[in-house]
This record gives C-alpha cells, sequence and structure tokens, in this order.
C-alpha cells in the first residue's frame, strides 16, 4: 500500500478540532469533500477510522495511529513552508508574539516602540496567550516568541524550545487603607505572612499555579488561609480589598492602587513569579525575536530599578495592568 501524506494529515486535523466540518475549514475543502477522502481513507486502509456522532467525530484507535503520523506530515510540512519563506526573505521581518495582559502592558510597548524604530518595515502581530500554551505555540510553529510566567519553580521548556529569563515579579500584600498593619507602621515596613493569619482573603480560584503557590506559602508560614472570595482578576481582587472586607496576595506587577487600598511588600522569603520570554531554539529564521528579548530585558531591568528605588513623594509605581486574569495577569 502507498501510504498518502494527505489521509494521515486530515486524520490529524479531525482529530485536533473535533469535526470533519472544522477539518474541511482547515484544509479548505467542503465537508462533503472531505467525508470522501474519509471514506476512501477507509476503503484503503480497511478499517474503521472515524466514528461520527451528533457532536462531531472522533478518531478510532486505527484512526488515532495514523494521525500520530499526521501530525508529523504537518510539522514537516509546517518546516518546509517556513524555510522556503526564509529562503524569499519573509521571515526575516516577521515576529509573531503572544502575551499575557500584564507583561503587554509593561514589558512589551517599551520594546516594541524601540523595535519599530530600528525595523519600521517589521511585520509585527501579537495574541494573548496564557502562560500555559506560551511554549506549546512556540513548539508547533505558531509564535516566534511567547511571554509567559512561572510560579515559583524554573519553567521547564519542551524539547527544541528555550525560556529567557526576564523578571523576577513578587507577591505582595494588598491591605485596605485603613488596616492596623498599614496604619500603625511606616509604609516600607515588610510583613511576614502569618501576621494576617486571621484575615479573610481575595485569593485566585482553584486549579491556578498561582493559587497553588498562595497556599503553599500560607502553609510554611504555619496556617490556613481562609478565602472567601475567588477572582480570576487581580483587579477585581484589589477592588475587594478596597471595600475593607479581605485582603490579598497580588503580583507587583499587577498592582493597579485601587482606591481604598494600600500594599506591603512581603519579608523574604517571599513568593514571586518569574517572567520569561520563549523561543525556538533554532531562531536563526526569525533574527528579530533575540532583539526584542534583549529589548525586553532593557525594560525588565527599568521595571526592577523602579521597584527597588525609594519612591518620590506621590510617585505611583511601575505596574498597574487593568482587567488582567489574576492566573495570567
Amino acid at each position: 500500500m502507498v501510504v498518502d501524506p494527505g489521509q494521515l494529515r486530515l486524520l490529524a486535523l479531525i482529530e485536533r478540532h473535533g469535526s470533519l466540518t472544522a477539518a474541511a475549514h482547515a484544509v479548505q475543502l467542503t465537508p462533503a469533500a472531505v467525508t470522501q477522502q474519509v471514506a476512501k481513507a477507509e476503503r484503503d486502509w480497511q478499517v474503521p477510522l472515524v466514528i461520527r456522532g451528533p457532536r462531531g467525530a472522533t478518531l478510532t484507535a486505527a484512526g488515532a495511529l495514523l494521525a500520530s503520523h499526521g501530525l508529523t506530515v504537518e510539522e514537516a510540512s509546517d518546516r518546509a513552508e517556513a524555510e522556503l519563506a526564509a529562503l524569499l526573505g519573509h521571515l526575516s521581518l516577521r515576529l509573531r508574539i503572544g502575551t499575557f495582559q500584564a507583561a503587554a502592558l509593561h514589558l512589551l510597548p517599551p520594546a516594541l516602540t524601540t523595535l519599530r524604530h530600528r525595523h519600521p518595515d517589521a511585520d509585527v502581530s501579537v495574541i494573548d496567550v496564557v502562560s500555559g500554551r506560551g511554549a506549546d505555540e512556540i513548539g508547533a510553529g505558531r509564535l516566534d516568541v511567547a511571554i509567559v510566567a512561572s510560579w515559583g519553580t524554573p519553567l521547564v521548556p519542551p524539547p527544541h524550545v528555550r525560556a529567557h529569563s526576564l523578571l523576577l515579579d513578587p507577591m505582595v500584600v494588598v491591605l485596605p487603607d485603613d488596616h492596623p498593619l498599614a496604619t500603625s507602621q511606616p509604609a516600607d515596613t515588610e510583613l511576614h505572612l502569618e501576621q494576617l493569619r486571621d484575615e479573610s482573603w481575595v485569593s485566585i480560584v482553584g486549579g491556578h499555579a498561582a493559587r497553588q503557590q498562595f497556599h503553599d506559602a500560607a502553609r510554611e508560614s504555619g496556617f490556613t488561609p481562609t478565602v472567601r472570595f475567588e477572582t480570576e482578576s487581580y483587579d477585581v481582587a484589589q477592588a475587594l480589598v478596597g471595600t475593607g472586607i479581605a485582603v490579598a496576595l497580588v503580583s507587583r506587577l499587577a498592582l493597579t492602587h485601587a482606591p481604598g487600598t494600600t500594599h506591603r511588600e512581603l519579608a523574604h522569603p517571599r513568593p514571586y513569579r518569574q517572567l520569561y520570554a520563549v523561543t525556538k531554539t533554532d531562531a536563526s529564521l526569525t533574527p528579530l525575536a533575540d532583539m526584542l528579548i534583549d529589548l525586553l530585558r532593557d525594560v525588565a531591568r527599568d521595571i526592577t530599578a523602579t521597584w527597588e528605588a525609594p519612591p518620590r513623594e506621590g510617585q505611583r509605581s511601575a505596574g498597574a495592568p487593568h482587567g488582567a486574569p489574576v492566573s495570567d495577569s
């Protein structure tokens, strides 16, 4: 039997999208044409490959086996297309960036401004990508640079993907501005987490690495936090703190200085998240990626210097995104 790479790729698309219609759209064919190709593949391979149901299509065990090889075919096709585009000079000025909101607000704009001044003809695009998907999007070739976060532990990227460290983003305690710990001590006083053991907390919804980090830090400080409010937004958390009903642990980069709130640094060892820029290990086809990473590191150093410098009277510190999801702000 002569293996048809098109059949393998089609099965991989059906598995990825979960329906014949979506797979048809991906290959720019009609659903009827895709149905005919599936029928031909089942005749050629002499085994059922696709199970059609009211909610879409799933693959049989044989179909899934062939689909795994289809992914290899698709990746090889994508590599061939990318290398040809590079040969023609199409990739040298293309830069596809994925990022989460706080990085998009504070790290990316100064870096992109400088990059566009140096390369005004650069073909730049930016999309929202949660940290858990960034490295996978790089590995699949859909992005050139992804800015991602890891909470308390080093990021371990998949094969052929490289993580470039950008910034340590410490967690701080956000308090109502009339809280005793805010009114009885100087603003530069560092708090120990156990001082807040009896507080009500606004916290990150369960299932996020940031929520687990919070519970781990509380446990190490000898208490189980009383979480009365859960949210996916640091902005919402800080707004609730401003009502006086709770306190919150928030990323330094995500501080909004919401009305009715103040914040205090935590004493060491403090929880933090690490920000990275992720690229392919071999980024030779996207030379602007290395330039962007250098610029991002410059911006990160400036932000860190702002945090470490004593604030001037009336000065707001860096880091105030709006609407940022807690899990990836």
